[in-house]
């Protein structure tokens, strides 16, 4: 990256949990197929007999809700909400709107997601985010495809301490695809490294998405972080690998061979150095991080804090030049910010726990799935299929919250670990998002591409990021695969930790 400005960067994430629904305002008449939709749902509910069949209509005016583009939080709520009153009257919805909102974020294992955050928010801030693309990018330039493998690498670990795969997606495609197309990378080569490369990051700790499984499945944070460590880095190192070979095998794909469109200067052994000291703050805070948890000093919690701790003296010492205090004070604003969108869905997902609960569906869908006779591969297949469909119009987090506590009575019919689901379903979901034609993130980087800065005066068609994707979503698919044969990929690095830390940091 030749120049990115830490405050522009920072300024341009877009917010991290939207709506359900992007893109273009629905249509008049799209519209009024929507509200049409929400009265039919809202007629067969008070015209119900029954409490599953009652639950069911809620659960298609959450669908409605969803579709119109109402925020994922007011869609989960407001059908809860309605379901609970007509099956229960007043004294149970008032029940659920004092207690909901409290029981669904106080759990301590959550304490730790503003941590994560404003972690993640301070390293922007710092311009610690656009040192890193660079240092990996000089680092990895000398190899076939090295930029792309660079970008996978920068990618992933953004990812992990931003968690927002959609803001790491946005500000690593501006930075990442000019440079990889002046370099002559092929334009599908290009957007679909960027697209893919923050997928690993969802699983790499410090994952705010696996935090937020644990504390709705009720399990360790710990343990739960690490059971993403291993298949996260294996991602983003296999993609590596396959960029390497793209670059062995099909040279002219990453520019070996033939003249980009644009200069790219040569980086030399004494600025690759250079660089790994502008970044040397971001290993120092994995240090604590991991250290700590590894050693015993400090509980996932504790270490999460200490990691913050150590992020906000980096950042006002890396910009203590440059208004430190007042990129301190942003950092902590979206922060606050941050953590409300997410601490919102959640107490509409919590309303709509108790809503399943009062209506007896989630042990009907439970009841529903084990008749099935489905064996646990025939389960997770279909699981597979499901979130395919769903990243159509939700990011990561909203799929789990929605589907999580209706699965979770079925893990123990069906012998699945809670540690190894939680890992499943979070790259089930960033699968999702990226699956064309109907993935979430293929349309926003194709609208990063329009602008001249980053096409570079080529024409990227949505036709291309589709293309660019069938060539990297096998990989994350013999992932899946491999995952559900080899569950132990995911299960040994958390006996490792609470072997090292004595069986205590659980919390």
């Amino acid at each position: 990256m030749t120049s990115t400005q830490t405050s522009a960067e920072a300024q341009t994430l877009p917010p991290l949990l939207p709506s359900a629904r992007r893109g273009s305002k629905p249509g008049y008449v799209t519209l009024l197929v929507c509200f049409g939709l929400l009265a039919v749902t809202l007629a067969g509910f008070f015209t119900s007999g029954s409490g599953p069949t009652a639950g069911l209509w809620c659960i298609g005016m959450m669908l409605v809700l969803l579709f119109m583009g109402v925020p994922v939080a007011i869609a989960l709520a407001v059908p809860s909400l309605i379901g609970v009153y007509g099956l229960a009257g007043i004294p149970a919805t008032t029940n659920i709107l004092a207690t909901a909102p409290f029981n669904s974020v106080s759990k301590w294992s959550y304490s730790v997601l503003p941590m994560f955050i404003f972690m993640g928010m301070l390293l922007a801030q710092s311009g610690m985010a656009s040192r890193i693309y660079r240092a990996t990018d000089r680092w990895f330039s000398w190899l076939p495809g090295g930029i792309g493998i660079g970008t996978t690498a920068a990618g992933a670990g953004l990812a992990s301490v931003s968690g927002s795969t959609i803001g790491m997606t946005y500000t690593l495609g501006r930075a990442g695809i000019p440079e990889m197309l002046k370099a002559g990378f092929d334009k599908r080569m290009a957007v679909g490294t960027v697209i893919v490369s923050g997928l690993p990051g969802g699983l790499i700790p410090p994952s705010i998405l696996l935090v937020i499984f644990a504390g709705i499945a009720s399990v360790p944070v710990g343990p739960q972080l690490m059971a993403g460590a291993v298949p996260g880095i294996l991602i983003a190192v296999t993609y590596g690998i396959f960029i390497f070979c793209i670059g062995i095998f099909a040279p002219s794909l990453v520019g070996r061979g033939k003249k980009g469109t644009g200069e790219r200067k040569v980086v030399t052994w004494g600025e690759r150095f250079q660089s790994l000291g502008e970044i040397w703050g971001f290993p120092v805070i994995m240090i604590v991080l991991f250290g700590g948890m590894f050693s015993g000093a400090f509980t996932p919690t504790e270490a999460g804090a200490a990691a913050a701790l150590t992020a906000l003296l980096l950042t006002l010492l890396h910009t203590r030049r440059d208004r430190p205090f007042s990129k301190v004070g942003h950092a902590a604003m979206s922060t606050v910010s941050a953590t409300a969108a997410i601490f919102f869905i959640m107490i509409g997902a919590e309303m709509l726990t108790r809503l399943l609960a009062i209506t007896g569906l989630a042990p009907m869908v439970t009841d529903f799935i084990v008749g099935l006779g489905l064996s646990r591969l025939g389960f997770l297949l279909v699981l597979i299929v499901l979130y395919v469909i769903m990243g159509m119009f939700f990011d990561t987090l909203s799929m789990m919250l929605l589907t999580v506590p209706i699965l979770l009575p079925t893990l123990a019919a069906m012998d699945v670990n809670p540690l190894w689901f939680g890992v499943f379903v979070v790259l089930l979901g960033e699968l999702g998002m990226i699956t064309p034609p109907v993935g979430l993130l293929p349309f926003i980087v194709h609208n990063i591409t329009k602008n001249p800065e980053v096409n570079m005066g080529q024409d990227i068609t949505l036709k291309d990021v589709f293309v660019s994707l069938i060539w990297f979503l096998p990989i994350v698919i013999l992932f899946l695969v491999i995952m559900i044969f080899v569950p132990q990929m995911t299960e040994w690095l958390p006996a490792l930790l609470e072997r090292a830390a004595g069986g205590t940091a659980t919390q």
